[in-house]
């Protein structure tokens, strides 16, 4: 997520956290755990979980074109033994033109 530019002041970074180890679980997290049990087949009930949204986040370099923006997300959550990130994108996915990058080796997602 490097290549995001926040520099001109267009778009937001925001995050919300839910621990819910003792507690009722509110229907984001009900859905990531319906994910994790989906693509992975397997129980999950998740005990902490972060959502980090880029809204409206511009490519690198802003200062010259604040007019291409992706909004996205990363949602990490675990059950105090297994951790899962879900990388979301809007409709349409990462619509950053690559070839515009000051670097083209360009990857959607982590390592």
């Amino acid at each position: 997520w490097d290549n995001a530019d926040f520099s001109r002041g267009v778009g937001t970074t925001f995050y919300q956290e839910f621990s819910t180890l003792n507690t009722a679980k509110p229907p984001f997290v009900r859905d990531v755990e319906a994910k994790v049990q989906r693509y992975l087949r397997s129980s999950y009930s998740a005990a902490w979980t972060l959502k980090i949204t880029w809204e409206k986040a511009p490519v690198y370099s802003a200062w010259t074109d604040t007019r291409k923006t992706i909004t996205y997300q990363a949602v990490l959550t675990t059950d105090g033994f297994r951790s899962y990130i879900l990388m979301l994108y809007q409709d349409g996915g990462m619509q950053w033109d690559y070839t515009r990058l000051t670097s083209t080796n360009v990857l959607i997602g982590y390592t």
